[in-house]
């Protein structure tokens, strides 16, 4: 789409994230009028210096949180994000991966490829059934909403949700009733999922004192941001039977996880590939160049982030 109208495009030939000194070195090659940069990228003033000319920063991401805002409106960098086409495509992968923690898939899976089946019995890696179960929703924005949705119309689960103001669409939507904090979610439902943005107020939102609170035969899913939950803490919760399980396609200090969470048998780990689709990808792909296409055309990009006041 960039070279069809036009653009010089350079594209990183490392299949892979970039390390802090390969971005800066390539960035540094050319005087880059642009750049499309991914959720991996640390995007900070020293970033902004190495590329001066450069007055856009496409993220291949919704979120944003690899960005350092301040310092791009400082230097009158506008910043773009590809919301809205993940929406389905993360939903889904959540509603997986809380199918794959309470039915044990993996954990089967596990089994017969170590050769432990030798036939069927009565007991054996018993699950949890979805239907009639409370979900607790963490963050009613698309993502989570569209998860509630799955759940209660097609799994027949109730929904209990919590955000930072109740949210009539979402009630309409999913049959989900309101509670005021998150310990109330915490303590009601049998699977909670988490879909807040990364910020100070949500950082270790998931402590151990929370994760207490939980019920002991409860499901936490997780395929917003890692570092909301402390995964040391969640590391001795499993352990200790504190909760039933957790799904995770996202960690504190990716790609590296907590001590002792890869020998947790009660957890589904996914390598943050909730938004991995052929169609997903090639979406977001396109929102990014139209970004940068409509600002070099000299219009408001379709997806600018707001810059504080």
């Amino acid at each position: 789409m960039l070279r069809d109208k036009g653009f010089e495009v350079d594209v990183s030939e490392k299949d892979g994230v970039l390390t802090r000194e390969e971005l800066l070195t390539g960035l540094k090659q050319k005087p880059y009028d642009g750049v499309l940069c991914l959720l991996t990228d640390k995007i900070d003033g020293e970033v902004f210096e190495a590329v001066p000319q450069a007055k856009i920063f496409a993220n291949y991401a919704v979120g944003f949180d690899n960005v350092d805002l301040k310092a791009a409106q400082e230097r009158g960098v506008t910043v773009t994000n590809t919301p809205g086409v993940l929406t389905d495509t993360v939903a889904e992968h959540t509603v997986a991966l809380m199918l794959a923690i309470s039915s044990r898939i993996a954990e089967g899976d596990r089994f017969v490829r170590a050769g432990n089946y030798d036939g069927w019995a009565p007991m054996m890696l018993l699950g949890t059934d979805l239907k009639g179960k409370t979900l607790g929703i963490l963050g009613a924005g698309r993502i989570g909403a569209r998860v509630a949705h799955i759940c209660a119309h097609g799994l027949g689960m109730n929904v209990i949700y919590y955000d930072i103001k109740q949210s009539p669409e979402f009630e309409a939507a999913t049959g989900g009733a309101f509670r005021a904090d998150v310990e109330s979610v915490l303590r009601e439902a049998d699977v909670v999922s988490v879909h807040v943005p990364l910020l100070d107020a949500t950082r270790h939102l998931l402590n151990a004192d929370r994760l207490r609170m939980m019920k002991s035969s409860a499901y936490l899913i997780n395929t917003s941001r890692g570092p909301v939950i402390d995964e040391a803490a969640l590391v001795e919760a499993l352990k200790g039977g504190v909760i039933r399980g957790a799904a995770l396609d996202v960690f504190e200090n990716e790609p590296a996880l907590a001590p002792g969470l890869a020998q947790c048998e009660n957890a589904v780990l996914t390598p943050h590939t909730a938004s991995a689709t052929d169609e997903t990808r090639e979406k977001m792909a396109e929102i990014a160049a139209e970004n940068l296409i409509a600002f070099f055309e000299g219009r408001v990009p379709p997806n600018a982030v707001p810059m504080a006041s």
